[in-house]
């Protein structure tokens, strides 16, 4: 029979190394420094054009999240707003969308594009680099998109976002294809990791991997559900 201190030691030693690292260190120092005071105008001009694959594809990765009106749903790493706005309509007033970002400044954007163009059921959240910041139980989707690997802390983070989901929630994750020989120069260098390991991080955080859309050449699309 085991004492109560041999398990607590194998509690320990069950609890894998990512986890205790990602809670103390970033994995990733510095990949946010341009973002905390950016200027929103100039990201327009980079996240909303042509070419940019997500971009181009934005109504159909929109129509795949299955909205539907009264939903609650997350953009983690909105950015300047472009599919927080798009996805407005498909949850209707009743609904609402959150705009989660580390940078004020692009927070207030969202606010002041999606209010010009007449819709009121966004909220902004001011996240930090460890936390969502988003309500306990209060979501039904979380969509983060070329975001997760600007995550510096993504067990805290991710484990804030399994909090907030309801039980039946979903999350949807699109970030870049990082595979040596293939990805562009500019992928390997900045994306910290591949989807296998993306994908291992989240499932440790507590969600299940649902299914993959094949969509992109650029991009993957991972869909999990919360455990």
């Amino acid at each position: 029979m085991k004492t109560p201190a041999m398990l607590l030691v194998a509690i320990s030693l069950a609890i894998p190394a990512f986890s205790l690292l990602a809670q103390e260190k970033s994995v990733n120092p510095g990949i946010n420094d341009s973002f905390q005071d950016p200027d929103p105008s100039s990201f327009v001009e980079r996240f909303e054009k042509e070419g940019r694959e997500v971009y181009d594809n934005r109504e159909t990765i929109v129509e795949k999240l299955e909205l539907k009106p009264g939903m609650t749903v997350a953009d983690v790493g909105a950015g300047t707003g472009l599919f927080t706005r798009l996805m407005a309509p498909k949850v209707g007033p009743k609904g609402k969308v959150y705009a989660v970002d580390i940078a004020q400044t692009f927070v207030t954007h969202v606010l002041m594009s999606s209010r010009a163009r007449g819709l009121k059921n966004i909220e902004g959240i001011v996240c930090t680099a460890d936390d969502s910041k988003l309500p306990e139980n209060s979501v039904d989707v979380v969509f983060i998109c070329d975001t997760y690997h600007h995550f510096e802390f993504p067990q805290k983070t991710m484990t804030s976002i399994h909090r907030a989901l309801k039980p039946d929630g979903k999350l949807m994750v699109l970030d870049f294809e990082r595979i040596e020989g293939v990805s562009s120069d500019w992928i390997m260098g900045h994306v910290r990791a591949g989807k296998e390991v993306f994908r291992a991080e989240i499932e440790e955080a507590g969600f299940e991997l649902v299914e993959e859309k094949d969509l992109f050449k650029e991009n993957y699309f991972l869909v999990f559900r919360k455990k």
